[in-house]
């Protein structure tokens, strides 16, 4: 077992933020799981053991089906949070069987192939216009002018957000998100409680209006859901929605960025793209798989576990290192190159299991429709500033992308 603080392993280092795939490697040849003191976590970085992982049924996204906090040696969360927790403990992606089973199956009616193939056109023409208006403009923030904007409108408009109504909830989706870093501050607990509050007031009202005007939107499908015998409480109903909302745009925002980025650093890809427009499934995947746009993923232990001879107790906490297993190069030759060609990429950027990413065909198609409008509108597209990163290491992004159109 190697001791993890030994290594290059700081998830609070601005260096390692930058680039933590040096780092990975380390951890990788050291050994199969390293316990991290700072977070009280095994780290786990190979691409076999975390694929394994993920589908382990003795390992969970919470405990508390099973134990309670005094079970597993944990304090409860201070009473001020209980509002982040209210919310983010009762969506699917924090849920494990029987109740994970039951939301996951009525969201999923809403995420079958043929509905998100009816998203395509209204995807590709958001795209579009999207980037019509940064070309009109010269250039821009590709970050704020199209990562954000289109993946947003995306899924409020299939949870029936109003248009009014959007602007607040990229800000309270950031402020919840920031809760899911290791260690986060106090600073970062207030903003989350409070867009949790805030977040959660608003969908409240929505649902009390879908239920007297129920419309063709998700959310009016979850009531009739309701309504027709599926047991799904009014806080499972904001907490769903809310969670499609955080998870159906952050990794397709980041991913956009950080993928642009890369292809800003590999000018000869570019190019390739630029040549080739049929490179951009595979590039899709390629991009998502070079700079992941989730590093991190935690599961309890729920019962013991043993990983290359050194055991797991239950109570213990696992944090599977996606960012390292997409570079592990027993699986990925020459993983720290961009290969937009590469036909063999079974990244996890996704995950895996039972908390596979439900919207992932949804984002592939949204990652694939900018990229195309991109290619096809600004085929001049250049980068005009270093960016600078974001802090966070387990969301990964940039704070922007300044661009020209050539």
């Amino acid at each position: 077992m190697g001791a993890a603080f030994d290594l290059a392993f700081d998830p609070w280092d601005p260096a390692f933020v930058a680039d933590p795939y040096p780092a990975y490697a380390e951890l990788r040849a050291a050994g199969r799981v390293h316990y991290y003191e700072p977070t009280n976590q095994w780290l786990v970085a190979h691409h076999a053991d975390v694929s394994a992982l993920l589908r382990d049924r003795r390992l969970g996204r919470t405990y508390q089906h099973r134990f309670t906090h005094e079970d597993f040696g944990r304090t409860a969360p201070p009473p001020e949070h209980e509002p982040f927790h209210t919310l983010n403990d009762h969506g699917m992606l924090d849920l494990e069987p029987p109740d994970h089973t039951r939301i996951r199956r009525l969201v999923s009616k809403a995420f079958t192939p043929r509905t998100v193939e009816q998203l395509r056109p209204y995807v590709t023409r958001l795209a579009g216009e999207l980037v019509d208006r940064l070309v009109e403009n010269g250039g821009g923030d590709l970050l704020t002018d199209v990562a954000e904007p289109l993946p947003v409108a995306v899924i409020a408009e299939m949870l029936g957000i109003p248009e009014s109504d959007r602007a607040p909830l990229r800000p309270w989706s950031a402020d919840i998100c920031g809760m899911y870093e290791l260690n986060p501050p106090e600073e970062t607990a207030r903003k989350a409680v409070r867009a949790s509050v805030e977040f959660s007031d608003y969908l409240r009202e929505l649902i009390a209006e879908r239920r007297k005007q129920p419309g063709e939107d998700l959310i009016s499908g979850l009531i009739a859901a309701y309504e027709e015998g599926d047991r799904l409480t009014e806080q499972e109903m904001i907490s769903t929605c809310v969670l499609l909302l955080n998870a159906g745009h952050e990794a397709t925002v980041n991913a956009t960025v950080n993928g642009w980025y890369a292809l800003f650093r590999n000018p000869g890809q570019l190019a390739a793209l630029r040549a080739d427009h049929s490179l951009i499934p595979s590039a899709v995947e390629e991009l998502m798989r070079y700079d992941t746009p989730l590093q991190l993923f935690e599961r309890w232990v729920l019962d013991e576990i043993e990983i290359a001879g050194t055991t797991i107790p239950r109570g213990a906490e696992i944090a599977m290192l996606f960012g390292s297993a997409n570079h592990d190069p027993e699986v990925f030759r020459d993983p720290g190159r961009l290969d937009l060609t590469r036909r063999d990429n079974p990244h996890i950027s996704f995950s895996a299991g039972i908390h596979y990413c439900i919207g992932a065909p949804l984002a592939r198609i949204e990652l694939a429709a900018s990229m195309t409008a991109l290619l096809q509108k600004a085929p001049g597209l250049r980068l005009t500033a270093e960016p600078k990163r974001k802090p966070n290491f387990v969301i990964r992004g940039l704070e922007g992308l300044t661009v020209d159109v050539g």
